[in-house]
């Protein structure tokens, strides 16, 4: 039987991001994937050599567009780790909040793109109305709606104050209801459970060897959330990882569905919860030392890695993100699979290219 190579991306329908693979198929079937990537090139590790370190919050920030937030506050942990810094517990519950509300629309982004991709455009419209709410939120506390600019070293740059958090709850209480609607169909219409049930199946055994990370990991049946270390306000915030045990893409979806109201209740909590008091303390000198810092993005775990030579412009700074930890797993599942399930099974891993390749 002869094979066929077929370029598939950077530029595809399905696709936001600048992935290419060359696809080896045989009629139908995809016998092997050959990944390409490195279409995107930002010089942002670089940056520490020009930005002084407290800048470079907002380079951090701007890795990635969607995990905007998360990005910004895994730097600051890891320079406050460095420093010696004690964040105030209002301040640690705000980045709850708002990290929170980053998972939130994140996962509503991704049910809309997949929705896209299998031809489901009022439920693709459905998921982005729901989306704006939550952008609405983001922008009324921090002034942005998108990228926040709201974290600092030593706490965050804005409060909340006790009038909106009680209009913030009373939203939050509508969005959730409008989200249990799309999610039904998502879990139960039949012709997404034909398009993603039973596609790109990946095993526990085989999530944990390649290192996957995020609802790629738990929707194989591997427990494992980062939250549960207890950053920000997950010392108080208990966070039970939601999983799945089928590994396929069905899988990845329901697991990103329920994280959709495990947020939702996270964020009641924290708001009802919140201490007073302040929301930054001053932070002088220079960082000397180095450290990491491990957060769970949307797209799972992303870690940063940061030396400093006690000057005002950092030594070193690396960051893992988790598209990158789950490209092997991906390009695992793709061989044996019909070539028409090939964006769907790449959607499903929720790819960022442009924060992988930085």
């Amino acid at each position: 039987m002869s094979r066929t190579i077929i370029p598939f991306g950077p530029q595809h329908p399905v696709l936001p991001e600048p992935v290419h693979l060359d696809l080896v198929v045989e009629d139908e079937k995809v016998i092997e994937a050959r990944p390409s990537i490195g279409f995107v090139h930002r010089g942002l590790e670089k940056l520490v050599e020009k930005k002084d370190y407290v800048e470079f919050v907002y380079v951090a920030e701007r890795i990635c567009g969607i995990c905007s937030f998360i990005h910004g506050q895994t730097y600051c942990q890891a320079i406050e780790t460095i420093m010696d810094v004690a964040v105030p517990p209002r301040a640690l519950y705000l980045r709850t909040f708002w990290g929170e509300l980053s998972r939130i629309h994140s996962h509503l982004l991704w049910l809309g793109l997949m929705a896209d991709a299998m031809g489901f455009e009022s439920l693709f419209m459905h998921s982005w109305r729901i989306r704006e709410k939550v952008l609405n939120i983001i922008e009324a506390t921090t002034g942005g709606r998108v990228i926040f600019s709201s974290c600092k070293i030593g706490g965050v740059r804005r409060d909340v104050e006790a009038d909106s958090i009680k209009g913030i709850l009373a939203e939050i209480n509508g969005i959730e209801k409008e989200m249990r609607d799309i999610t039904k169909v998502f879990l139960n219409d039949d012709s997404v459970n034909a398009r993603l049930g039973g596609v790109g199946v990946l095993t526990k055994q085989e999530a944990y060897d390649l290192g996957c990370v995020g609802p790629m990991l738990r929707a194989s049946g591997v427990a494992q959330d980062l939250r549960s270390l207890g950053y920000a306000a997950f010392m108080d915030i208990p966070v039970e990882p939601i999983t799945r045990s089928k590994g396929d893409c069905y899988a990845r979806c329901a697991v990103r569905c329920e994280e959709l109201f495990q947020s939702v209740q996270i964020i009641r909590t924290a708001l009802e919860k919140i201490p007073a008091g302040e929301i930054a303390v001053k932070v002088t000198g220079n960082p000397d030392g180095e450290a990491i810092a491990r957060t769970e993005q949307p797209r799972g775990e992303v870690v940063y890695h940061v030396k400093a030579n006690n000057s005002k412009n950092l030594q070193r700074f690396r960051v893992r993100t988790p598209t990158f930890a789950n490209l092997p797993a991906m390009l695992k599942v793709l061989p044996g699979c019909d070539l028409a399930d090939v964006p769907v099974i790449v959607l499903t891993i929720d790819p960022c290219i442009s924060c992988t390749e930085r």
